[in-house]
């Protein structure tokens, strides 16, 4: 007992904070939408509990009067044929019991089933037939509220405002008796008396009396969902469209927590929301609602649907015909645009490709220009350095020549004829040659410093040239040095060397024949050892 009052309690404390914590819009609801098969499998699984005590129950009446009495709460706003079954079963206990108040009780419960169902005149034929003065206070006020909804929901049914006003009256008259049997204050007093002044055109009155039962903190998730779609409905008479559509959500949403199939919050909901051009929810909620009303079977509330939910389709219809034009006419021109970039595409790609084969001949050029520079400042390198060497060598000789010829001058003056015939002997061509061959090989070398190495590793590991102690180069040396020069005559680098054209041509055939390479990639090898 305490466990349940605790839920109870939880229960209520979490539908007072969901009033205090602001709006709740249809993204909440949607969610509730979404889970309702898990609140109905809840309301199963209770009723099946009960099932299963009837049937633990079955040799003691007055028990398994509690235990359908009970079953038929669940069931009574859940799934009308059960709830009908339920109240059968109370009717035929009763009697064995010859218990006049349960009798009356369970006649009461079944004239609930035929109103929520939508039997009016079923409803009015056993209500009308049933005396209650003699039974217990709760029969009474069940008896009287059940009476005074089913002249409101006539008068809701009846089109004419004549029977309708008529109606309401009927059904308040009736009410009065209920509210004055009920405790003052208590949940069901503040509710009864707010359905009243609602049909007494009392709006503000209800407004105060529904807001009074949800401050109690004392109901049902039933009851607070007939409270607040009460209190919607009250808004939107006034014209308070955001404030009725966040109590319907509300009521929508207490209503799926209590897996009520009896309900019209949805579908005022999605009256609403059709009014707003929600056209997607309004259909949604108005199909849902159908479906509700079906599975209770509640006879009315499909019929007051049928009036409702052809208007929404159509125009859910007409927006899906003028979402699949706009669609259509989004896909066209995306497929103009598609093919508008396709053809820009290729005529990007083909510049593109225009620009990398310019690219490649910038690129191409920029690396002959790299190429022809460094040829160019290879070449200025030496010519200055060979040129600075035979100025150097120009201006000995002069010298030498020039004291040869004082030499000569005085010889002839003092006619010193003998010591002409010494003239050979002062010239020696040989060790003049070997001087220029040791200054161009100290220039060369100068210049191209690694090219001794650079050589010998373009010949073949035991044919590589091993130089003489102090000699920087030796022939086959120089022949190379002068083709790396840019001197390809064979004739020039015989006169150079002091050789016949042939030898030159000799030595040339004996390092090919030492190379690790072919005679023409040997000889680019050789051009192509860098200098300094």
């Amino acid at each position: 007992m305490k466990k349940r009052l605790f839920f109870i309690w939880l229960f209520t404390s979490l539908a007072v904070s969901v009033f205090s914590s602001g709006r709740i819009g249809l993204d909440s609801l949607d969610y509730y939408l979404s889970k309702r098969q898990e609140y109905d499998r809840l309301k199963e699984k209770r009723i099946e509990l009960i099932k299963e005590k009837i049937t633990g129950t079955s040799e003691d009446p007055e028990k398994l009067y509690l235990l359908y009495e009970h079953l038929y709460e669940e069931y009574r706003s859940y799934i009308y044929d059960s709830a009908y079954v339920c109240v059968e079963k109370l009717l035929s206990i009763s009697h064995t019991l010859n218990d006049s108040e349960k009798m009356a009780a369970a006649t009461v419960k079944l004239g609930f089933c035929y109103l929520s169902s939508g039997l009016f005149k079923e409803c009015f034929d056993i209500l009308s037939t049933l005396d209650v003065s003699r039974c217990s206070v709760e029969t009474q006020i069940d008896y009287y509220i059940n009476k005074s909804r089913l002249y409101y929901d006539l008068a809701d049914y009846n089109n004419s405002s004549e029977f309708r006003d008529q109606y309401d009256l009927m059904g308040n008259n009736i009410i009065d008796s209920a509210i004055e049997l009920l405790p003052i204050d208590s949940p069901r007093f503040w509710s009864t008396l707010g359905l009243k002044r609602m049909k007494s055109d009392n709006n503000r009155g209800a407004l105060e009396a529904f807001q009074k039962m949800i401050n109690t903190r004392n109901y049902s998730e039933h009851d607070l969902a007939i409270a607040t779609s009460s209190i919607a409905y009250l808004y939107f008479l006034q014209g308070k469209e955001e404030d009725a559509k966040h109590y319907f959500i509300q009521a929508a949403i207490s209503d799926i927590k209590f897996s009520t199939k009896e309900a019209v919050a949805l579908r005022n909901l999605a009256q609403l929301l059709h009014a707003e051009g929600d056209i997607e929810h309004s259909a949604r909620y108005i199909r849902q609602a159908l479906e509700d009303a079906s599975f209770y079977n509640a006879r009315h509330r499909q019929l007051e649907i049928g009036y409702i939910l052809p208007i929404i389709e159509r125009e859910r219809t007409n927006l899906i015909e003028d979402q699949r034009d706009r669609i259509g006419y989004f896909l066209t021109l995306s497929f103009v645009l598609s093919a508008m970039l396709l053809v820009s595409f290729f005529i990007i790609r083909k510049q593109l490709k225009h620009l990398n084969r310019a690219k490649q001949i910038i690129q191409q050029t920029n690396d002959d220009l790299t190429l022809i520079n460094s040829n160019l400042m290879e070449a200025n390198k030496i010519k200055d350095e060979y040129i600075g060497h035979f100025f150097s060598q120009n201006s000995e000789f002069i010298d030498k020549s020039e004291a040869l010829q004082k030499w000569i001058a005085r010889k002839v003056l003092a006619k010193q004829y003998e010591d002409l015939r010494n003239i050979p002997k002062n010239l020696d061509a040989q060790r003049e040659r070997e001087e220029l061959y040791s200054r161009f090989d100290e220039v060369f070398l100068k210049i191209f410093p690694d090219f001794v190495n650079k050589f010998n590793e373009l010949l073949k590991p035991s044919e590589r040239i091993l130089l003489k102690k102090d000699e920087l180069l030796n022939t086959d040396l120089r022949i190379y040095a002068l083709i790396r020069l840019g001197i390809n005559d064979n004739t020039k680098i015989a006169q150079f060397l002091n050789y016949s054209v042939n030898t030159i041509y000799t030595y040339k055939t004996k390092m090919k024949s030492k190379a690790l390479f072919p005679s023409e990639a040997f000889k680019q090898k050789v051009l192509e050892i860098k200098s300094i």
